[in-house]
């Protein structure tokens, strides 16, 4: 099995401009050299026939992509209109300033099969390609966010994958992000 980073997922993993809430002490070229030469940890089944997580331990200094909300910290979360890239419509959210992440215990890289990417427009030379990672302190998945499951379900024309929204799944994400957000710098 190969791996490659896709284009989609190469400036939100590795920006030009480095950042603390990204993958840390290695580059793009080094990160899927590891995917390809270690077995992950775990394998786990994503949201869709297409989609495999591969649960790695850390061996960087990558810190937690989440952090929980709590009454100290709660005035640090902020919120605007973004989009993942200039083809997406903007969408809103929220994340923490000046809040510090732990050190993650696991990557969850999460990987779309070939033939899905191609269906999305993306032509890749590899069997999985990477469209995003999670940092977590837990080997399992967090929880889509509600908007990415709402924009997956509007199709590939609006940069989502064309799978329909679970009403179940849905819950169970808006309960994490209504107690968990991203951090920035």
């Amino acid at each position: 099995m190969s791996i490659v980073l896709t284009e989609f997922a190469r400036p939100r993993l590795f920006p030009r401009t480095p950042r603390a809430n990204t993958i840390q002490d290695c580059s793009a070229e080094q990160f899927v050299q590891h995917l390809n030469t270690h077995a992950p940890f775990k394998v786990l089944d994503g949201y869709a026939p297409f989609c495999k997580l591969y649960v790695y331990e850390n061996w960087t200094s990558t810190r937690c992509l989440t952090v929980p909300i709590t009454a100290a910290n709660q005035h640090q979360l902020c919120s605007g209109y973004e989009a993942r890239n200039r083809d997406e419509l903007p969408v809103l959210v929220r994340w923490f300033e000046g809040v510090e992440s732990p050190v993650a215990n696991y990557l969850v890289v999460i990987l779309y099969s070939a033939e899905q990417l191609e269906k999305e427009g993306t032509h890749i030379t590899a069997d999985w390609g990477i469209v995003g990672c999670i940092y977590t302190a837990e080997p399992e998945e967090v929880p889509m966010a509600p908007i990415t499951m709402m924009r997956n379900a509007l199709g590939v024309e609006e940069g989502g994958s064309g799978v329909p929204l679970d009403r179940e799944a849905y819950a169970r994400a808006v309960a994490f992000w209504q107690a968990n957000a991203n951090w920035r710098e």
